[in-house]
Protein backbone atom coordinates (compact mmCIF):
# COMPACT_ATOMS: atom_id res chain seq x y z
CA UNK A 1 0.00 0.00 0.00
CA UNK A 2 2.86 2.40 0.74
CA UNK A 3 4.46 1.70 -2.63
CA UNK A 4 1.12 2.36 -4.31
CA UNK A 5 0.78 5.74 -2.62
CA UNK A 6 -1.30 4.82 0.40
CA UNK A 7 -0.69 6.48 3.74
CA UNK A 8 0.22 4.89 7.08
CA UNK A 9 -3.39 4.03 7.98
CA UNK A 10 -4.10 2.51 4.56
CA UNK A 11 -1.05 0.30 4.98
CA UNK A 12 -1.77 -0.61 8.61
CA UNK A 13 -5.40 -1.57 7.93
CA UNK A 14 -4.40 -3.59 4.85
CA UNK A 15 -1.90 -5.50 6.99
CA UNK A 16 -4.45 -5.84 9.80
CA UNK A 17 -7.01 -7.44 7.47
CA UNK A 18 -4.32 -9.69 5.99
CA UNK A 19 -3.39 -10.85 9.48
CA UNK A 20 -6.95 -12.13 9.91
CA UNK A 21 -6.15 -14.71 7.24
CA UNK A 22 -2.44 -15.23 7.96
CA UNK A 23 -2.54 -15.27 11.79
CA UNK A 24 -6.09 -16.44 12.50
CA UNK A 25 -5.37 -17.68 16.03
CA UNK A 26 -4.03 -14.31 17.08
CA UNK A 27 -6.60 -11.97 15.60
CA UNK A 28 -9.62 -11.81 13.32
CA UNK A 29 -13.10 -10.44 12.72
CA UNK A 30 -14.12 -11.73 16.16
CA UNK A 31 -11.34 -9.80 17.92
CA UNK A 32 -10.77 -6.30 19.29
CA UNK A 33 -7.99 -3.73 19.29
CA UNK A 34 -6.65 -0.19 19.31
CA UNK A 35 -5.16 2.07 16.63
CA UNK A 36 -2.96 5.13 17.26
CA UNK A 37 -2.23 7.87 14.72
CA UNK A 38 0.23 10.75 15.10
CA UNK A 39 2.73 12.81 13.13
CA UNK A 40 2.56 14.99 10.05
CA UNK A 41 -0.81 16.70 9.81
CA UNK A 42 -2.57 14.13 12.05
CA UNK A 43 -3.68 15.11 15.53
CA UNK A 44 -2.55 12.34 17.92
CA UNK A 45 -5.61 10.12 18.39
CA UNK A 46 -6.33 6.68 19.81
CA UNK A 47 -9.14 4.70 18.17
CA UNK A 48 -10.57 2.20 20.68
CA UNK A 49 -12.32 -0.79 19.14
CA UNK A 50 -11.61 -3.23 21.93
CA UNK A 51 -13.88 -5.97 23.25
CA UNK A 52 -16.83 -5.07 25.48
CA UNK A 53 -18.27 -7.16 28.27
CA UNK A 54 -21.68 -8.70 27.46
CA UNK A 55 -24.60 -8.98 29.89
CA UNK A 56 -24.26 -12.39 31.50
CA UNK A 57 -27.40 -14.21 32.64
CA UNK A 58 -27.53 -14.74 36.41
CA UNK A 59 -30.19 -17.44 36.34
CA UNK A 60 -27.76 -20.33 35.88
CA UNK A 61 -28.45 -20.73 32.16
CA UNK A 62 -25.08 -19.34 31.03
CA UNK A 63 -22.25 -21.69 30.13
CA UNK A 64 -19.16 -21.96 32.34
CA UNK A 65 -15.61 -21.25 31.24
CA UNK A 66 -13.60 -24.23 29.98
CA UNK A 67 -10.04 -24.45 31.36
CA UNK A 68 -7.15 -25.79 29.26
CA UNK A 69 -3.44 -26.14 30.10
CA UNK A 70 -0.78 -24.58 27.88
CA UNK A 71 2.98 -25.03 28.27
CA UNK A 72 5.68 -22.66 26.99
CA UNK A 73 8.36 -25.17 28.00
CA UNK A 74 9.86 -22.93 30.71
CA UNK A 75 6.50 -21.65 31.99
CA UNK A 76 2.93 -22.93 32.06
CA UNK A 77 -0.47 -21.28 32.08
CA UNK A 78 -4.17 -22.10 32.34
CA UNK A 79 -6.42 -20.53 29.70
CA UNK A 80 -10.21 -20.32 29.65
CA UNK A 81 -12.23 -20.83 26.47
CA UNK A 82 -15.72 -21.76 25.29
CA UNK A 83 -18.90 -19.71 24.67
CA UNK A 84 -18.72 -18.16 28.16
CA UNK A 85 -15.38 -16.57 27.24
CA UNK A 86 -16.71 -14.56 24.27
CA UNK A 87 -17.07 -10.76 24.39
CA UNK A 88 -18.45 -8.18 21.96
CA UNK A 89 -15.93 -7.92 19.09
CA UNK A 90 -14.68 -4.63 17.64
CA UNK A 91 -12.36 -5.18 14.67
CA UNK A 92 -14.97 -4.74 11.91
CA UNK A 93 -16.02 -1.39 13.41
CA UNK A 94 -12.41 -0.33 13.96
CA UNK A 95 -11.23 -1.06 10.42
CA UNK A 96 -14.13 0.88 8.92
CA UNK A 97 -13.73 3.87 11.25
CA UNK A 98 -9.96 4.11 10.67
CA UNK A 99 -10.30 4.19 6.89
CA UNK A 100 -13.23 6.61 7.00
CA UNK A 101 -11.24 9.08 9.14
CA UNK A 102 -7.66 8.81 7.91
CA UNK A 103 -7.53 6.52 4.88
CA UNK A 104 -7.15 7.40 1.21
CA UNK A 105 -7.96 3.94 -0.19
CA UNK A 106 -11.32 2.17 -0.21
CA UNK A 107 -11.84 -0.58 2.33
CA UNK A 108 -12.99 -2.81 -0.51
CA UNK A 109 -9.59 -2.53 -2.18
CA UNK A 110 -7.79 -3.17 1.11
CA UNK A 111 -9.89 -6.26 1.91
CA UNK A 112 -9.47 -8.04 -1.43
CA UNK A 113 -5.97 -9.49 -0.88
CA UNK A 114 -6.93 -10.68 2.61
CA UNK A 115 -10.10 -12.34 1.31
CA UNK A 116 -8.10 -14.11 -1.42
CA UNK A 117 -5.56 -15.40 1.13
CA UNK A 118 -8.32 -16.73 3.40
CA UNK A 119 -9.84 -18.68 0.50
CA UNK A 120 -6.59 -19.94 -1.05
CA UNK A 121 -4.92 -20.58 2.28
CA UNK A 122 -1.69 -19.60 3.99
CA UNK A 123 1.18 -21.95 4.86
CA UNK A 124 1.92 -21.99 8.59
CA UNK A 125 5.36 -20.60 9.32
CA UNK A 126 7.44 -21.67 12.31
CA UNK A 127 5.86 -19.20 14.72
CA UNK A 128 2.27 -19.91 13.72
CA UNK A 129 2.86 -23.67 13.84
CA UNK A 130 4.28 -23.34 17.37
CA UNK A 131 1.20 -21.42 18.51
CA UNK A 132 -1.04 -24.09 16.98
CA UNK A 133 0.97 -26.81 18.71
CA UNK A 134 0.69 -25.33 22.21
CA UNK A 135 -3.01 -24.51 21.68
CA UNK A 136 -3.95 -27.97 20.43
CA UNK A 137 -6.58 -28.45 23.17
CA UNK A 138 -8.30 -25.26 22.05
CA UNK A 139 -8.16 -26.10 18.36
CA UNK A 140 -9.97 -29.42 18.77
CA UNK A 141 -12.39 -28.21 21.46
CA UNK A 142 -15.29 -27.83 18.98
CA UNK A 143 -16.07 -29.59 15.69
CA UNK A 144 -16.12 -26.26 13.83
CA UNK A 145 -12.67 -25.24 15.04
CA UNK A 146 -11.24 -28.72 14.47
CA UNK A 147 -12.54 -28.69 10.88
CA UNK A 148 -10.27 -25.70 10.19
CA UNK A 149 -7.24 -26.65 12.25
CA UNK A 150 -7.27 -30.46 12.23
CA UNK A 151 -8.97 -31.45 8.95
CA UNK A 152 -7.08 -34.75 8.79
CA UNK A 153 -7.53 -35.57 12.48
CA UNK A 154 -4.38 -33.85 13.77
CA UNK A 155 -3.54 -30.17 14.17
CA UNK A 156 -1.84 -28.54 11.18
CA UNK A 157 1.95 -28.35 11.26
CA UNK A 158 4.60 -26.03 9.82
CA UNK A 159 4.30 -25.71 6.06
CA UNK A 160 0.72 -26.98 5.94
CA UNK A 161 -2.11 -24.76 4.73
CA UNK A 162 -4.79 -23.11 6.86
CA UNK A 163 -7.84 -22.26 4.75
CA UNK A 164 -11.05 -20.53 5.74
CA UNK A 165 -13.20 -19.75 2.66
CA UNK A 166 -16.05 -18.47 4.84
CA UNK A 167 -13.67 -15.93 6.37
CA UNK A 168 -12.78 -14.87 2.83
CA UNK A 169 -16.46 -14.23 2.15
CA UNK A 170 -16.78 -12.24 5.39
CA UNK A 171 -13.74 -10.08 4.59
CA UNK A 172 -15.13 -9.39 1.13
CA UNK A 173 -18.45 -8.48 2.73
CA UNK A 174 -16.68 -6.09 5.13
CA UNK A 175 -15.00 -4.35 2.21
CA UNK A 176 -18.22 -4.07 0.23
CA UNK A 177 -20.83 -3.40 2.91
CA UNK A 178 -18.82 -2.05 5.83
CA UNK A 179 -19.36 -2.99 9.48
CA UNK A 180 -23.17 -2.98 9.50
CA UNK A 181 -23.72 -6.69 8.71
CA UNK A 182 -21.45 -7.60 11.64
CA UNK A 183 -23.43 -5.58 14.17
CA UNK A 184 -26.97 -5.22 12.82
CA UNK A 185 -27.33 -7.62 9.90
CA UNK A 186 -27.27 -11.31 9.14
CA UNK A 187 -23.72 -11.92 10.38
CA UNK A 188 -24.57 -10.39 13.76
CA UNK A 189 -27.67 -12.59 13.97
CA UNK A 190 -25.68 -15.71 13.12
CA UNK A 191 -22.99 -14.97 15.74
CA UNK A 192 -25.42 -14.05 18.50
CA UNK A 193 -27.80 -16.92 17.88
CA UNK A 194 -25.01 -19.51 17.77
CA UNK A 195 -23.40 -18.25 20.96
CA UNK A 196 -26.60 -17.90 22.96
CA UNK A 197 -27.72 -21.35 21.85
CA UNK A 198 -24.51 -22.70 23.42
CA UNK A 199 -24.71 -20.71 26.66
CA UNK A 200 -22.82 -17.59 25.56
CA UNK A 201 -23.89 -14.04 26.38
CA UNK A 202 -23.31 -12.05 23.17
CA UNK A 203 -26.78 -10.72 22.37
CA UNK A 204 -28.08 -9.10 19.21
CA UNK A 205 -28.77 -5.88 21.11
CA UNK A 206 -25.20 -5.73 22.48
CA UNK A 207 -23.75 -6.12 18.98
CA UNK A 208 -26.13 -3.47 17.65
CA UNK A 209 -25.05 -1.01 20.35
CA UNK A 210 -21.28 -1.44 19.81
CA UNK A 211 -19.32 1.62 18.61
CA UNK A 212 -15.62 2.39 18.17
CA UNK A 213 -14.49 5.33 20.33
CA UNK A 214 -11.98 8.13 19.72
CA UNK A 215 -9.78 8.94 22.73
CA UNK A 216 -6.99 11.40 23.49
CA UNK A 217 -3.72 9.53 24.13
CA UNK A 218 -1.69 9.45 27.30
CA UNK A 219 1.21 11.89 26.91
CA UNK A 220 4.22 11.10 29.12
CA UNK A 221 7.53 12.97 29.02
CA UNK A 222 10.59 10.72 29.20
CA UNK A 223 14.04 12.34 29.06
CA UNK A 224 13.72 14.67 26.05
CA UNK A 225 10.95 12.65 24.36
CA UNK A 226 7.17 12.41 24.65
CA UNK A 227 5.44 9.03 24.60
CA UNK A 228 1.91 8.85 23.17
CA UNK A 229 0.16 5.69 24.29
CA UNK A 230 -3.17 4.04 25.10
CA UNK A 231 -5.34 5.85 27.69
CA UNK A 232 -7.97 4.45 30.09
CA UNK A 233 -10.18 2.49 30.15
CA UNK A 234 -7.30 0.38 28.83
CA UNK A 235 -4.69 -0.39 31.52
CA UNK A 236 -1.42 -0.93 29.67
CA UNK A 237 -0.62 2.62 28.56
CA UNK A 238 -1.19 4.04 32.03
CA UNK A 239 1.12 1.48 33.64
CA UNK A 240 3.85 2.00 31.01
CA UNK A 241 3.64 5.76 31.54
CA UNK A 242 3.92 5.25 35.31
CA UNK A 243 6.98 2.99 34.97
CA UNK A 244 8.67 5.48 32.63
CA UNK A 245 7.88 8.28 35.08
CA UNK A 246 9.70 6.36 37.81
CA UNK A 247 12.70 5.61 35.57
CA UNK A 248 12.88 9.24 34.44
CA UNK A 249 14.09 10.03 37.96
CA UNK A 250 16.90 7.48 37.78
CA UNK A 251 20.35 7.65 36.14
CA UNK A 252 20.80 7.03 32.42
CA UNK A 253 20.65 4.19 31.57
CA UNK A 254 18.71 2.54 34.40
CA UNK A 255 20.20 -0.60 35.91
CA UNK A 256 18.55 -4.00 35.62
CA UNK A 257 17.49 -3.77 39.26
CA UNK A 258 15.90 -0.36 38.61
CA UNK A 259 14.06 -1.71 35.57
CA UNK A 260 12.67 -4.63 37.56
CA UNK A 261 11.78 -2.26 40.39
CA UNK A 262 9.74 -0.10 38.00
CA UNK A 263 7.99 -3.22 36.66
CA UNK A 264 7.22 -4.34 40.21
CA UNK A 265 5.82 -0.92 41.11
CA UNK A 266 3.55 -0.97 38.05
CA UNK A 267 2.38 -4.51 38.81
CA UNK A 268 1.57 -3.52 42.40
CA UNK A 269 -0.81 -0.84 41.16
CA UNK A 270 -3.18 -3.38 39.60
CA UNK A 271 -5.51 -3.25 42.60
CA UNK A 272 -9.29 -3.34 42.70
CA UNK A 273 -9.23 0.45 43.03
CA UNK A 274 -7.11 0.74 39.88
CA UNK A 275 -9.27 -1.62 37.82
CA UNK A 276 -12.50 0.09 38.86
CA UNK A 277 -10.97 3.55 38.47
CA UNK A 278 -10.07 3.03 34.80
CA UNK A 279 -13.67 3.74 33.83
CA UNK A 280 -13.64 7.16 35.58
CA UNK A 281 -13.16 10.19 33.37
CA UNK A 282 -10.33 11.86 35.36
CA UNK A 283 -8.60 8.69 36.57
CA UNK A 284 -5.42 9.01 34.47
CA UNK A 285 -4.56 12.51 35.71
CA UNK A 286 -5.27 11.64 39.36
CA UNK A 287 -3.36 8.37 39.24
CA UNK A 288 -0.15 9.82 37.77
CA UNK A 289 -0.30 13.04 39.77
CA UNK A 290 -0.65 11.18 43.07
CA UNK A 291 2.25 8.83 42.32
CA UNK A 292 4.63 10.97 40.30
CA UNK A 293 3.76 14.43 41.58
CA UNK A 294 2.70 15.69 38.15
CA UNK A 295 -0.03 15.07 35.64
CA UNK A 296 0.58 13.24 32.40
CA UNK A 297 -2.51 12.80 30.36
CA UNK A 298 -4.69 14.24 27.63
CA UNK A 299 -3.53 17.40 25.46
CA UNK A 300 0.34 -17.74 42.12
CA UNK A 301 2.81 -18.51 44.85
CA UNK A 302 5.55 -21.02 43.91
CA UNK A 303 4.07 -21.70 40.48
CA UNK A 304 6.30 -21.45 37.42
CA UNK A 305 3.79 -19.54 35.38
CA UNK A 306 2.42 -16.03 35.12
CA UNK A 307 -1.25 -15.21 35.29
CA UNK A 308 -2.85 -14.06 32.09
CA UNK A 309 -2.67 -15.45 28.59
CA UNK A 310 -0.40 -16.23 25.70
CA UNK A 311 -0.94 -12.80 24.27
CA UNK A 312 -2.32 -14.17 21.02
CA UNK A 313 -2.07 -10.73 19.53
CA UNK A 314 -0.81 -8.98 16.41
CA UNK A 315 0.88 -5.60 16.19
CA UNK A 316 1.64 -3.49 13.11
CA UNK A 317 3.73 -0.29 13.09
CA UNK A 318 3.85 2.00 10.04
CA UNK A 319 5.59 5.29 9.29
CA UNK A 320 4.91 6.88 5.89
CA UNK A 321 6.86 9.31 3.70
CA UNK A 322 5.02 12.30 5.19
CA UNK A 323 6.04 11.43 8.75
CA UNK A 324 2.60 10.10 9.70
CA UNK A 325 2.52 7.10 11.98
CA UNK A 326 -0.03 4.36 12.59
CA UNK A 327 0.36 1.82 15.38
CA UNK A 328 -2.33 -0.87 15.66
CA UNK A 329 -2.67 -3.81 18.04
CA UNK A 330 -5.41 -6.45 17.83
CA UNK A 331 -6.13 -9.59 19.81
CA UNK A 332 -8.44 -12.56 19.80
CA UNK A 333 -7.17 -13.62 23.23
CA UNK A 334 -6.24 -17.08 22.12
CA UNK A 335 -9.67 -17.53 20.59
CA UNK A 336 -12.56 -19.24 22.31
CA UNK A 337 -12.63 -22.32 20.10
CA UNK A 338 -16.05 -21.11 18.89
CA UNK A 339 -16.12 -20.74 15.10
CA UNK A 340 -19.58 -19.60 14.02
CA UNK A 341 -20.87 -21.67 11.06
CA UNK A 342 -21.42 -19.72 7.86
CA UNK A 343 -19.33 -16.72 8.97
CA UNK A 344 -15.74 -17.95 9.26
CA UNK A 345 -15.49 -15.93 12.50
CA UNK A 346 -13.49 -17.39 15.40
CA UNK A 347 -14.82 -15.41 18.37
CA UNK A 348 -12.47 -14.05 21.04
CA UNK A 349 -12.07 -15.47 24.56
CA UNK A 350 -11.43 -12.09 26.23
CA UNK A 351 -13.97 -12.75 29.00
CA UNK A 352 -11.90 -15.79 29.98
CA UNK A 353 -8.54 -14.00 30.08
CA UNK A 354 -7.25 -13.79 33.63
CA UNK A 355 -5.10 -10.69 33.10
CA UNK A 356 -8.15 -8.78 31.79
CA UNK A 357 -10.27 -10.01 34.68
CA UNK A 358 -7.96 -9.47 37.70
CA UNK A 359 -10.90 -9.15 40.12
CA UNK A 360 -12.48 -12.40 38.94
CA UNK A 361 -14.34 -13.56 35.86
CA UNK A 362 -17.65 -12.02 34.78
CA UNK A 363 -17.25 -9.07 37.16
CA UNK A 364 -17.25 -6.28 34.55
CA UNK A 365 -20.62 -4.61 33.92
CA UNK A 366 -22.22 -5.01 30.51
CA UNK A 367 -20.85 -2.54 27.97
CA UNK A 368 -17.55 -1.97 29.82
CA UNK A 369 -14.45 -2.00 27.63
CA UNK A 370 -12.12 -4.64 29.00
CA UNK A 371 -8.90 -3.28 30.63
CA UNK A 372 -6.33 -4.51 28.13
CA UNK A 373 -2.52 -4.32 28.42
CA UNK A 374 -2.27 -3.55 24.69
CA UNK A 375 -0.57 -0.22 24.11
CA UNK A 376 0.06 0.87 20.52
CA UNK A 377 2.45 3.78 20.99
CA UNK A 378 4.39 6.55 19.27
CA UNK A 379 7.53 8.20 20.67
CA UNK A 380 7.97 11.84 19.63
CA UNK A 381 11.19 13.84 19.59
CA UNK A 382 11.28 17.58 18.83
CA UNK A 383 7.73 17.36 17.48
CA UNK A 384 8.43 14.54 15.01
CA UNK A 385 7.83 10.82 15.16
CA UNK A 386 10.98 8.99 16.24
CA UNK A 387 9.62 5.53 17.05
CA UNK A 388 6.37 3.69 16.27
CA UNK A 389 5.91 0.57 18.36
CA UNK A 390 3.60 -1.88 20.03
CA UNK A 391 3.64 -5.48 21.15
CA UNK A 392 1.80 -8.70 21.70
CA UNK A 393 2.24 -10.60 24.94
CA UNK A 394 -0.52 -10.00 27.49
CA UNK A 395 1.00 -8.74 30.76
CA UNK A 396 4.43 -8.86 29.14
CA UNK A 397 3.41 -6.08 26.73
CA UNK A 398 4.20 -3.39 29.26
CA UNK A 399 7.65 -4.82 30.13
CA UNK A 400 8.52 -5.45 26.45
CA UNK A 401 7.63 -1.89 25.41
CA UNK A 402 9.31 -0.39 28.47
CA UNK A 403 12.60 -2.14 27.69
CA UNK A 404 12.43 -1.25 23.98
CA UNK A 405 11.91 2.45 24.78
CA UNK A 406 14.76 2.39 27.33
CA UNK A 407 16.97 0.69 24.74
CA UNK A 408 16.32 3.36 22.11
CA UNK A 409 16.34 6.41 24.38
CA UNK A 410 18.82 5.55 27.14
CA UNK A 411 21.12 3.09 25.40
CA UNK A 412 21.04 4.71 21.95
CA UNK A 413 20.18 1.43 20.25
CA UNK A 414 18.66 1.22 16.81
CA UNK A 415 15.20 -0.32 16.62
CA UNK A 416 16.38 -3.80 15.66
CA UNK A 417 18.95 -3.99 18.45
CA UNK A 418 16.44 -2.72 21.00
CA UNK A 419 13.81 -5.25 19.92
CA UNK A 420 16.23 -8.19 19.81
CA UNK A 421 17.83 -7.43 23.18
CA UNK A 422 17.07 -10.05 25.87
CA UNK A 423 14.22 -9.17 28.21
CA UNK A 424 13.03 -9.62 31.75
CA UNK A 425 9.50 -9.55 33.13
CA UNK A 426 8.29 -9.23 36.72
CA UNK A 427 5.05 -10.84 37.83
CA UNK A 428 3.71 -12.59 40.93
CA UNK A 429 7.01 -12.10 42.84
CA UNK A 430 8.99 -13.83 40.07
CA UNK A 431 11.47 -12.36 37.60
CA UNK A 432 11.36 -14.14 34.24
CA UNK A 433 14.58 -13.73 32.25
CA UNK A 434 15.77 -14.60 28.76
CA UNK A 435 19.31 -15.86 28.11
CA UNK A 436 21.77 -12.98 27.89
CA UNK A 437 20.44 -11.32 31.05
CA UNK A 438 22.94 -11.39 33.92
CA UNK A 439 20.63 -12.22 36.81
CA UNK A 440 23.30 -12.58 39.50
CA UNK A 441 22.59 -9.16 40.99
CA UNK A 442 18.86 -9.92 41.08
CA UNK A 443 19.41 -13.22 42.86
CA UNK A 444 21.86 -11.58 45.26
CA UNK A 445 19.14 -9.08 46.09
CA UNK A 446 16.79 -11.93 46.96
CA UNK A 447 14.81 -12.06 43.73
CA UNK A 448 13.47 -15.42 42.60
CA UNK A 449 14.36 -15.82 38.92
CA UNK A 450 12.83 -18.11 36.29
CA UNK A 451 15.48 -18.49 33.60
CA UNK A 452 14.36 -19.30 30.06
CA UNK A 453 16.71 -21.27 27.83
CA UNK A 454 16.05 -19.24 24.65
CA UNK A 455 14.20 -16.19 23.40
CA UNK A 456 10.49 -16.96 23.72
CA UNK A 457 7.19 -15.47 22.58
CA UNK A 458 6.26 -15.44 26.28
CA UNK A 459 8.19 -12.12 26.43
CA UNK A 460 6.06 -10.39 23.81
CA UNK A 461 6.50 -9.46 20.19
CA UNK A 462 7.53 -5.84 19.62
CA UNK A 463 7.21 -4.51 16.08
CA UNK A 464 8.80 -1.09 15.58
CA UNK A 465 9.70 1.54 12.98
CA UNK A 466 12.28 4.18 13.80
CA UNK A 467 13.44 7.44 12.26
CA UNK A 468 17.18 7.58 13.01
CA UNK A 469 19.70 9.95 11.49
CA UNK A 470 17.61 10.66 8.44
CA UNK A 471 16.93 6.97 7.76
CA UNK A 472 13.90 4.81 8.43
CA UNK A 473 14.65 1.53 10.22
CA UNK A 474 12.32 -1.33 11.02
CA UNK A 475 12.38 -4.19 13.51
CA UNK A 476 10.29 -7.34 13.58
CA UNK A 477 10.50 -9.35 16.78
CA UNK A 478 12.14 -12.75 16.18
CA UNK A 479 10.19 -14.13 19.16
CA UNK A 480 7.03 -14.03 17.05
CA UNK A 481 8.27 -14.24 13.49
CA UNK A 482 8.09 -10.47 13.04
CA UNK A 483 9.42 -8.80 9.88
CA UNK A 484 10.18 -5.28 8.72
CA UNK A 485 9.66 -4.07 5.15
CA UNK A 486 10.84 -0.80 3.60
CA UNK A 487 8.63 0.48 0.79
Amino acid sequence: MLREGGNAVDAAVAAMLTSFAAEPLLTGLGAGGYLMVAGGDWEPTLLDFFVEAPLRADDGSAAELVAIDVSFGDAAQVFHIGPASCGIYGTPAGACEAIARWGTTSLQELAQPAARLAREGVALNTGQAYVAEILEQLLVSTPECAALWAPSGRVLREGEIIRNPELGDALERLGRDGAKPFYEGDIAVAVSDWLTAHGGSVSRSALHAYRSVLREPVRMSYRDRVLLTNPPPSAGGTLIAYALGLLDRRPVPPSLRELVGAMEAAQAERTAEFVEGLAQEDFLERFLAERLGHAAGPSGEGRRGASGHLGATTHISVLDRDGRACSVTCTNGEGSGVVVPGTGIHVNNIMGEQDLNPLGFHRHPAGRRMPSMMAPSVLMRAGEVELVLGSAGSNRIRSALLQTIVGVVDRDLDAESAVRAPRVHFEDALVYAEPGIDVRALRAAGREVVAFHELNLFFGGVQAVQRRGGSLLGAGDPRRGGVAVAA
